[in-house]
C-alpha cells in the first residue's frame, strides 16, 4: 500500500485507534489478501473504529483472516453485515475472537443474518447443547454419546455464546433480555452436563430423579456472561428402588454434573456450579429429598436462606420433581417476613457484605459496593418479602419484573422503580461489557484509562469516554443508595400524608405491615406519628417529609423504633417553629442521624433533650459533645446563681445547666464519643458544680445575714466521693460546719443547720429523678440531726470530695491535694 492509497495517521486516531502507526501496518500487511483491496481496507478502517477497542479489533482480524480460508475471506469481505457483526465481536471481546481464530466454522453463526434476527429460545438452546454432546433432545432422560463430549459441550456452549453477544452488541436486545438468553444457555448446559452425568454413572443413574433448582441470577434469568451457577439438588427413588440407593446415585449424578461444567479441558471450562445454597450450606448434603429439604426449612433455615429463595427456579433434569419443589418451598418464602427481626437480619446481611470489602476496590465495585447492583436487588427482595406474603402479584424472582410489579400495585413510587431500573440496567450493562472482554468473572471497574475507555466506548460513549462513564457510574450510583436508603420508608409517608398524583399509595394494613418488619412494636401508633408530623403544607411538614424517609430506618436500626419516633414528634413538637432546627437536622445528615439513634437508644436522653431541647444542636460535633472541666461547669453555675435575685430563679437556672451537660455526657456515652471510664468523672463534675451553687444559693437566700458565724462543708461520699457516679445515683453527703472564731456556737449551729436545709432543699429540686437528689444516709446519727462540728468527726476519713463555702466564696477541694 503506497502512501497515496494508505489512510493517513490521523484518520486513523479519529477512528479510535490508540497506536495509529501499528494499525497502518497491520492493515497493510492485508494487502497481499486478495479479498480486501486498498479501497475495501480504507473501508474496514473505518469500521473497525466504531467498536470498543479498535487496536485489538484490528489484530484479532488480521489473526483470523489468516486462519480462514479464501471463501471465507471473500465472504468478509464482501457482506457489509456479517464483517460487521465480526469487528464487533473482536473490539469488544477478546476471548471470543481468539474463539473465533480456533474454531473458524463458527463464523456460520454470525453469518446467519436471519437465525440472529430471531430471538434464541430455550427449547432451542437445550436441542443444541444436547446433540453437540451426542444426545436426544426427545428423551425423557438424555444420555451423552460423544467420544469427547466434554469438549464438544465447550464448543457448542461458546457457538451459542458467540449468537448471544452478536445480538447484544448489535443492539438488537436489550440487558434484561439478554441476561434471560444467558440463563436459558444455563439451563441448556446443566441439561447436557446431565447428559453427560448419566453417562459417566451408568445403570445407577436411572434408579433416581434428579432435578436441577437454579438459584441466584440464575434463578432470577438475570444472569452474566461469566458467573457461578448456584444450584440446588433435590431428588427422589423411582419405583422399587431403595430410597439410599438413590440418594447415592443422585449425588454420583451431581458431582460428575458439577464437573462437567467446571473441569478444564483443551477447549477450557465453562463457568463453576455452586450449590452452597444447599440447607446447611457446604457442610449439609449434596443431594436431598423433597421432604428433607423441607423439613430443614420448617426447623433450621436462617433469614438469608429464605431470601436466597426467592430466586428457586426449575432449571434441569426431571420437571415435576422441579416444579413440585418450587411449590413446596414457596409456602416457606412467603412466610419469611414474619420471623423475628426478619427486616434487620436482611439489613444485617447487606451491611455485613459491604463491611467485607476491600477498601481499596469498594468504590469501584459495580455488584457489591455502595450504590450498586445488591441495592437494588435486596431493596427490591425485602418489599417483595413484607408484601408478597399477601401479593401473589409480587412473588417474581427476576429483580426488574418485581421492581415493576412493585410500581403497579402501589409499593413504590413510579419515579423512584424508573430511577431504580435504569440504574440497574446501566450497572448491569457495565458489568456485562467488563465479562464479555476475557469472559472472566468480574465486577469491578477498571482503575486504568486505557481499560475504562474501552468499556466506555462498548456502551457507545465517545466524545469524551472515560470522563463521561465515571460521571454517569457515579450519578447512577448515588441514585442507587439514595433510593436503597428511602425506598422502603418514603411510600410510608406518602401512605398517610397523601402527596403528589402518581406516588405509591400503600394501604394503612400494609404500611402497618412494613413498619411492623421492621421492627416497630406499635405500627399503628407509628401510623399516627407519622400523620402529625407529615401532614399539613407547612415548611415543617415539608422538611419532616424529606427528613423522614431515612430517618425511619435509623429508627428502626436502634433498640427501640417506636421510642425514636415518638422522642422525635416530640421534640419536634417543641423545636418545629425554631428555624434553625430542622435546617441543622436537613443539612447535618450526622446530627440526624445521631438524634435518631439517641432517641431510639436512650429514653433517659430522650427525656433530658425534651427538658433542654435546645441542646440538639451539639449533635453535629465531636468537641461540643466532650464533657466541659470542672472549672468550666462552676464558672457557669455560680454565674447563674448570682445573677438570680431569689433561690427558686436560681436553682431553676442550674437545673437547666446540669440537664444540658447531662445530655452531653449521655449522647458521649451511647455514641463512643469518651469512654466508659470518663463517664463517672464527667457525671462527677456535674454534681460538684450544682451542689456548689446550691452553696451559694442557700448562703444568700437562707442564711444570709447569719453566713459569717459558720462554714459548712458538703462531704463527697459512696460514688460520689469516689468520682464514679452513674447516670442514676443518688449523691451521698455528710453535711460539717466550723464555727468562725468567736461566734457563738449555738447560733452557729443553727445557721449550718439553716445552711444545710437550704443546700438540701436546692439540690433536690435540682435533681430531677432519675438521677435523685441529695441522700444524707451516711451523715452521723439520723438523718434530721444538724451537720455537726468538723472536731467532732472522726479524723481518717476516706479522702472524700470536700464542697466548702467559707466567705471567700464556695470553692471544691479535696483534702491534702489543694485546690482542684
Amino acid at each position: 500500500m503506497n502512501d497515496r492509497h494508505v489512510t493517513p495517521l490521523g484518520v486513523l486516531a479519529r477512528h479510535g485507534f490508540v497506536d495509529p502507526e501499528r494499525a497502518q501496518r497491520s492493515l497493510a500487511a492485508l494487502v497481499s489478501v486478495p479479498a480486501f483491496t486498498e479501497e475495501r481496507l480504507v473501508e474496514i478502517a473505518e469500521q473497525l473504529g466504531g467498536s470498543a477497542d479498535p487496536d485489538l479489533a484490528l489484530r484479532q482480524f488480521v489473526r483470523l483472516v489468516e486462519a480462514c480460508d479464501s471463501n471465507a475471506c471473500a465472504t468478509l469481505a464482501a457482506n457489509e453485515a456479517f464483517l460487521g457483526r465480526v469487528v464487533d465481536v473482536l473490539g469488544a471481546s477478546e476471548a471470543l475472537g481468539d474463539f473465533l481464530i480456533r474454531d473458524t466454522d463458527a463464523l456460520e453463526v454470525l453469518a446467519d443474518t436471519e437465525a440472529l434476527a430471531q430471538a434464541p429460545s430455550a427449547k432451542d438452546a437445550r436441542s443444541h447443547l444436547l446433540r453437540a454432546v451426542g444426545a436426544i433432545p426427545e428423551s425423557p432422560e438424555p444420555v451423552a454419546t460423544a467420544d469427547q463430549a466434554l469438549d464438544d459441550l465447550r464448543l457448542g456452549y461458546r457457538r451459542w455464546l458467540l449468537g448471544i453477544a452478536a445480538r447484544d452488541l448489535s443492539g438488537l436486545a436489550g440487558m434484561e433480555v439478554v441476561a434471560a438468553w444467558l440463563s436459558d444457555l444455563a439451563d441448556a448446559t446443566l441439561e447436557a452436563a446431565l447428559a453427560i452425568a448419566r453417562a459417566d454413572v451408568g445403570e445407577a443413574a436411572f434408579t433416581c430423579r434428579l432435578a436441577v433448582i437454579g438459584m441466584g441470577k440464575c434463578g432470577g434469568r438475570e444472569l452474566n456472561y461469566i458467573s457461578d451457577v448456584d444450584v440446588i439438588f433435590v431428588a427422589e427413588a423411582v419405583e422399587g428402588v431403595d430410597e439410599s440407593d438413590a440418594l447415592r446415585a443422585a449425588t454420583s449424578l451431581a458431582i460428575s454434573l458439577m464437573r462437567a461444567c467446571s473441569a478444564t479441558t483443551q477447549e477450557g471450562s465453562i463457568w463453576e456450579v455452586d450449590a452452597a445454597l444447599r440447607p446447611e450450606g457446604k457442610q449439609g448434603a449434596l443431594v436431598r429429598t423433597l421432604p428433607s429439604h423441607v423439613g430443614y426449612y420448617q426447623r433450621w433455615a436462617s433469614t438469608w436462606e429464605f431470601q436466597a429463595l426467592v430466586k428457586a427456579r426449575y432449571s434441569a433434569g426431571d420437571g415435576a420433581l422441579g416444579s413440585r419443589y418450587v411449590d413446596e418451598i414457596s409456602q416457606f418464602v412467603w412466610s419469611a417476613a414474619d420471623r423475628p427481626d426478619f427486616v434487620p437480619d436482611v439489613q444485617a446481611m447487606r451491611k455485613r457484605v459491604e463491611d467485607n470489602l476491600s477498601k481499596d476496590v469498594a468504590e469501584r465495585e459495580l455488584k457489591l459496593g455502595p450504590g450498586g447492583l445488591r441495592d437494588v436487588e435486596f431493596s427490591v427482595q425485602l418489599l417483595q418479602l413484607v408484601h408478597g406474603r399477601s401479593d401473589v402479584m409480587l412473588r417474581s424472582s427476576t429483580t426488574l419484573v418485581a421492581l415493576e410489579a412493585l410500581a403497579t400495585w402501589g409499593y413504590v413510587g413510579r419515579a423512584d422503580a424508573s430511577a431504580l431500573a435504569d440504574a440497574y440496567r446501566f450497572l448491569r450493562t457495565l458489568e456485562h461489557r467488563l465479562q464479555l472482554r476475557r469472559l472472566r468473572r468480574t465486577h469491578t471497574l477498571p482503575d486504568d484509562d486505557a481499560e475504562l475507555r474501552v468499556l466506555a466506548r462498548s456502551i457507545g460513549l465517545r466524545a469524551d469516554p472515560v470522563r463521561e462513564l465515571v460521571d454517569q457510574w457515579k450519578a447512577h450510583q448515588r441514585q442507587v443508595r439514595r433510593l436503597h436508603e428511602k425506598l422502603f420508608y418514603r411510600p410510608l409517608l406518602q401512605s398517610v400524608a397523601r402527596l403528589e398524583a402518581g406516588e405509591a399509595r400503600l394501604s394503612l394494613q400494609a404500611a402497618e405491615e412494613r413498619l411492623q418488619a421492621l421492627g416497630y412494636a406499635d405500627p399503628s401508633g407509628a401510623i399516627r406519628h407519622l400523620q402529625a408530623l407529615t401532614s399539613g403544607v407547612s415548611r415543617r411538614a415539608a422538611i419532616q417529609r424529606t427528613l423522614l424517609p431515612v430517618m425511619l430506618g435509623w429508627f428502626a436500626d436502634g433498640p427501640d423504633p417506636d421510642a425514636g419516633l415518638l422522642g422525635f414528634r416530640q421534640v419536634s413538637d417543641a423545636l418545629g417553629a425554631t428555624p434553625w432546627y430542622l435546617r441543622l437536622l436537613r443539612d447535618e445528615s450526622l446530627a440526624a442521624e445521631r438524634l435518631a439513634f439517641v432517641m431510639s437508644a436512650s429514653r433517659y436522653a430522650t427525656d433530658l433533650l425534651l427538658r433542654a431541647p435546645e441542646s440538639v444542636r451539639m449533635l453535629a460535633d465531636d468537641d461540643e459533645l466532650r464533657p466541659r472541666t470542672l472549672e468550666a461547669l462552676e464558672s457557669e453555675a455560680l454565674a447563674l446563681v448570682q445573677r438570680q435575685d431569689d433561690a427558686v430563679a436560681a436553682v431553676a437556672a442550674v437545673r437547666g445547666l446540669r440537664r444540658r451537660e447531662l445530655f452531653r455526657i449521655a449522647v458521649a456515652d451511647l455514641l463512643g464519643v469518651i469512654s466508659v471510664g470518663e463517664v463517672g468523672p464527667a457525671l462527677s463534675n456535674v454534681a460538684v458544680a450544682t451542689v456548689q451553687a446550691a452553696l451559694l444559693a442557700a448562703r444568700r437566700t437562707v442564711v444570709a445575714e447569719n453566713a459569717e458565724l459558720t462554714e459548712l462543708s458538703v462531704v463527697a461520699m459512696g460514688r460520689f466521693g469516689g468520682r464514679e457516679l452513674g447516670f442514676a445515683s443518688d449523691l451521698d453527703v455528710m453535711f460539717v460546719h466550723d464555727p468562725k472564731p468567736g461566734a457563738d456556737d449555738t447560733a452557729a449551729g443553727q445557721a449550718g443547720d439553716g445552711y444545710r436545709g437550704g443546700v438540701a432543699k436546692a439540690v433536690d429540686v435540682a435533681f430531677v429523678r432519675p438521677p435523685g437528689g441529695l441522700g444524707r444516709r451516711s451523715s452521723p446519727g439520723r438523718q434530721s440531726r444538724p451537720p455537726r462540728s468538723v472536731l467532732s468527726f472522726v479524723s481518717g476519713l476516706l479522702r472524700p470530695l470536700v464542697i466548702t463555702v467559707g466567705s471567700a466564696g464556695p470553692t471544691a477541694r479535696v483534702p491534702g491535694r489543694g485546690v482542684s
